[in-house]
């Protein structure tokens, strides 16, 4: 066999060692607060965290969480018109809506 063959194969168990560590880490960050992630999402139109910089009337951060859920809920069974959050919302269970209301009354509004 050819020496540097064999000098790969015996590395392999170690690239996949590195690898498969990376991924359970980032499993472990994911599950300590998944409504961090969920809340990611919401980042392009109303700003990291929920603090919007371009309109104060789309600002998350700091809103109770029954407002957020109503207003969520409200998106998702299209009592309330949008041009993208009556369909965002329904890719939300109620359980992340939950969460993220959770979350974003967290925050503090700036």
């Amino acid at each position: 066999m050819n020496q540097a063959i064999a000098r790969a194969l015996m590395r392999l168990p170690v690239a996949a060692l590195m690898l498969t560590s990376g991924i359970v880490c980032a499993q472990g960050q994911a599950s300590a607060d998944p409504s961090r992630y969920l809340a990611a999402n919401c980042a392009n139109c109303h700003g990291t965290n929920g603090i919007s910089t371009a309109e104060p009337g789309i600002a998350l951060a700091g809103m109770k969480a029954d407002e957020f859920i109503a207003k969520m809920q409200a998106f998702k069974g299209g009592q309330r018109s949008a041009t993208l959050m009556h369909q965002i919302a329904k890719g939300y269970s109620d359980e992340q809506i939950k969460a993220m209301a959770a979350y974003f009354s967290k925050q503090v509004r700036k």
